[in-house]
């Protein structure tokens, strides 16, 4: 028989890696629906419509970054970025 035994498993590691995928799809999902919001903008709506449209991508990408960082509350910033998205997008397009 073999001499060597597998390593345990570093559950600590592993709780870590999986809250961090779970946190990430969190922010992403959010993320995404903003870019389907801001492309319904773009595609329908006036010029107000692609300016603002335009400035939520960017606060899109601020604060799924910023969400990124805070870890497992990170999906509260891209949503409260997406709720002014969508109320923007009510009254533009």
């Amino acid at each position: 028989m073999s001499d060597e035994n597998a390593p345990a498993m570093d559950y600590a590691a592993h709780e870590a890696t999986y809250e961090g995928f779970i946190n990430f799809s969190k922010v992403g999902t959010v993320a995404v629906l903003t870019i389907v919001v801001c492309l319904i903008m773009f595609g329908f709506g006036g010029t107000a419509a692609v300016v603002f449209g335009w400035l939520m991508l960017f606060a899109m990408l601020v604060s799924s970054a910023i969400g990124l960082a805070l870890g497992a509350s990170g999906w509260i910033p891209p949503t409260v970025v997406f709720g002014l998205t969508c109320v923007l997008a009510v009254l533009t397009v």
